[in-house]
């Protein structure tokens, strides 16, 4: 069972009473719940809160049940190994993996291929913030881009900036508006792979470039499905409702549920 803080449960209830606030009787969507694994912990982030944060946004969201697993790496270290990617079946009996995560100094070729094994296999995956940035230092780095979709290994100073949505069409943004984070940490894309697709982007206020921040991603021969964003060093950010609703939709686009369909429906 996932131990929520009361702290953040009450955090995350007024920034919906704000911002948008779900129905409170939904029609709950038939068929077996999702079985998600959240894979979090590492540097430079506080991964205490955002551990409660993303399982309850999805759950707020969504009209499809969600069965949460967590594995909580309890470390600043960007360098530690987890026993459980070690495992050749860690992934088993998942629809879908939410790797939120810091190890940027990690360059096991083993190891990392033990971790993109089974979403080259066609286990779904969500993506977020400084996962983008993990497993960079050994010689096969370009095989963990390639499975984020983009190659970006530095950042700008923090500030706010507003979430350009690229292709408002897409089943994951569509009838989505741009919306301005309160705080943020925008990463540069140094280089995008032709299997991903833009969904938003953000302007850098340093040097006034466009980068990606959200996308999709066909990984590997089958295909996977892989939702990125690299929106979510804040937790105030985080929380806002728009962070939230993108979240789920990447998420239930992830697994192959109906975007549109799957999502609770909001009060005006």
């Amino acid at each position: 069972m996932i131990q929520k803080t009361t702290q953040t449960l009450c955090i995350l209830i007024a920034a919906l009473a704000v911002c948008r606030t779900a129905s409170a009787n939904p029609q709950p969507v038939a068929g077996p719940a999702i079985k998600a694994l959240l894979i979090t912990g590492g540097c430079c982030h506080d991964y205490d809160e955002q551990r409660e944060v993303i399982p309850m946004s999805i759950d707020l969201h969504s009209k499809q049940k969600v069965e949460w697993t967590i594995l909580h790496q309890r470390t600043k270290a960007g360098n530690a190994l987890l026993d459980f990617y070690k495992n050749p079946d860690w992934a088993k009996g998942y629809d879908v993996v939410v790797h939120n995560e810091c190890f940027a100094n990690i360059g096991d070729v083993d190891y990392i291929a033990g971790i993109l094994q089974p979403h080259i296999d066609g286990v779904p995956a969500v993506l977020i913030h400084c996962t983008m940035h993990c497993y960079r230092t050994g010689p096969t780095k370009e095989d963990w881009f390639k499975f984020c979709g983009v190659h970006t290994a530095k950042h700008g100073a923090k500030h706010p900036f507003e979430v350009q949505i690229t292709q408002p069409d897409h089943e994951i943004t569509q009838g989505m508006s741009n919306w301005t984070t309160p705080q943020g940490e925008l990463y540069f894309i140094e280089k995008e792979y032709p299997t991903m697709t833009q969904l938003a982007q953000s302007k850098s206020n340093k040097s006034g470039e466009m980068h990606s921040n959200i996308w999709v991603n066909a990984y590997g021969p089958n295909k996977t499905r892989v939702f990125a964003t690299t929106i979510g060093h804040h937790n105030e950010t985080m929380m806002q409702a728009e962070y939230m609703e993108m979240l789920t939709r990447g998420f239930l686009w992830a697994v192959g549920k109906p975007v549109a369909e799957s999502l609770k429906p909001a009060k005006k």
